[in-house]
């Protein structure tokens, strides 16, 4: 089943050619058979998906930017014309004029994918505005160049009708086919989620009813909501869907629009750049909403986290013990753990060999205290430990557990070996949900008496209340505080 809906979403394959050429060929086919059917009587084609779709699977799939799968995009074309249509030689430089748009799109877009720096910025989204117009511009040269007579209609309107429907094609459907994922909805669902839908079809209809120019940009302020609310995906689809269907409604009278103009243009010419202007407006809110996001978790991360030890920093411990007040009451252990002479290894060894210890002896606590607590970078070389234990007697066993662990422990640094000791002040006591950092805080600071206490007493050992009680029933169990043993 899972394979299934691999081939699915991923049709084309780097190592299965022919299967490519096959798909191609068929995809061709089919979106020219769609705007085929969607052919007027004065104008080529209302909507001509075939060359979005197509400049949208060759720019995602840049393995697929080979000569001879544009060779078969293009035959596929010649061989629906062929039994279709009485065009005869023409069918050869009208069909021309849409693989100009398709590689013209597609290398651009390539060319993009293919530079160092990301490009997920708003600038992304106008690229591809300036690449369908870019496209439009040399696909419309060719194909009124070529159709000139079929319709007995001139060059200069036949270049408007060309242009308009390339452009306006292109903006709508290249976002959608480019960002084309499995659907998936992320959190509970709720009414109020369809509310920006809801206000896309209210408005949709009162274009229908109040008619004009205006009318066609009634639906631009639901879009936008749209895009500040769902995914890049769901907003390229929706404003595909609310653009095709503008088209198909100002084509059939529904919207009307059209007033006297000294121009002598196709009626449509106005209508499709208006929409494409339209349509390019909430992707890039959308691509600039999902950039801010990106960059407030991006910030969020770099304050909850220590950049260095990538354990969390003291704000960041802050933050994680306030998402658990909803846990209710619970016995902690507050350790706070300072490395014992760590001025002498910088001194000794310079900050760079300080850096490495810090993150090795940080990885060896986390790695130690496992989901059982919080490891904290508090500034320099010490560090806090939040573990939900039992009673004292666990907390002072996982305390031992560490200072042992890092006695043993041999720091590499190039040609050297070093060994470390760490002092730890312990405080333990009874939280409930609703007062966790405030009695952090108190049992905090009582640690933070603890370690002194450690260092004093001559370093590389554990101090907290009632300590020697606590040892005595830690060494009564035999091996409960060694590392080896956990």
């Amino acid at each position: 089943m899972l394979s299934q809906l691999n081939i699915a979403l991923h049709p084309f394959h780097k190592e299965r050619p022919w299967r490519n050429a096959v798909l191609i060929f068929l995809l061709t086919t089919l979106f020219y058979f769609i705007g085929a059917m969607l052919r007027l009587v004065e104008e080529l084609s209302l909507f001509w998906p075939l060359n979005a779709v197509m400049a949208g699977i060759f720019a995602r799939y840049t393995w697929l930017n080979r000569l001879h799968n544009y060779a078969i995009c293009y035959i596929a074309m010649l061989a629906y014309d062929a039994m279709t249509t009485t065009w005869g030689a023409t069918s050869l430089v009208i069909n021309l004029s849409n693989m100009v748009f398709i590689l013209t799109v597609a290398q651009l877009i390539v060319r993009d994918k293919r530079r160092p720096e990301k490009r997920t910025l708003p600038v992304s989204a106008l690229r591809i505005f300036n690449y369908c117009l870019l496209g439009a511009l040399g696909c419309a040269l060719v194909g009124a160049f070529a159709s000139v007579g079929i319709d007995n209609l001139t060059f200069w309107p036949l270049f408007a009708d060309w242009f308009s429907e390339q452009f306006s094609t292109g903006v709508l459907i290249l976002p959608c086919v480019l960002t084309l994922t499995w659907p998936r909805w992320v959190g509970p669902f709720r009414v109020e989620h369809l509310l920006p839908i809801a206000a896309l079809i209210v408005s949709l209809t009162a274009s229908v009813a109040i008619g004009g120019a205006g009318s066609l940009l009634f639906p631009l302020p639901a879009l936008i909501w749209c895009a500040v609310r769902y995914s890049l995906l769901t907003t390229a689809f929706l404003t595909f869907l609310t653009g095709a269907l503008e088209i198909i409604l100002v084509a059939n009278g529904a919207i009307n629009i059209f007033v006297a103009s000294p121009l002598e243009m196709p009626r449509m010419f106005s209508v499709r750049l208006g929409i494409a202007t339209m349509a390019i407006c909430p992707i890039i809110v959308c691509v600039s909403v999902n950039a801010i996001n990106a960059l407030m978790k991006q910030v969020s991360l770099r304050a909850d986290f220590d950049f260095l030890t990538r354990v969390y920093s003291r704000s960041g411990l802050y933050e994680a013990l306030a998402r658990e007040r909803n846990s209710g009451a619970r016995h902690l252990s507050i350790m706070l753990l300072d490395i014992d002479y760590f001025k002498t290894i910088n001194d000794s060894f310079g900050h760079e060999c300080g850096d490495r210890v810090l993150v090795t002896f940080a990885q060896k606590v986390q790695e130690i205290v496992g989901d059982s607590g919080i490891v904290a970078r508090m500034g320099g070389e010490e560090f806090a430990v939040v573990a939900a234990t039992q009673d004292p007697r666990q907390g002072f066993m996982l305390a031992e557990r560490i200072r042992l662990a890092v006695e043993a422990h041999s720091f590499r640094w190039r040609q050297q070996t070093l060994f470390l000791t760490v002092s730890i002040g312990l405080s333990s006591g009874t939280a409930q949900s609703w007062e966790l950092t405030e009695r952090f805080n108190k049992l905090l600071a009582e640690a933070d008496d603890y370690l002194y206490r450690s260092k004093k007493g001559g370093r590389n050992r554990t101090s907290a209340r009632d300590e020697e009680t606590l040892a005595e029933s830690v060494s009564v169990e035999g091996n409960g505080g060694n590392p080896e043993s956990a």
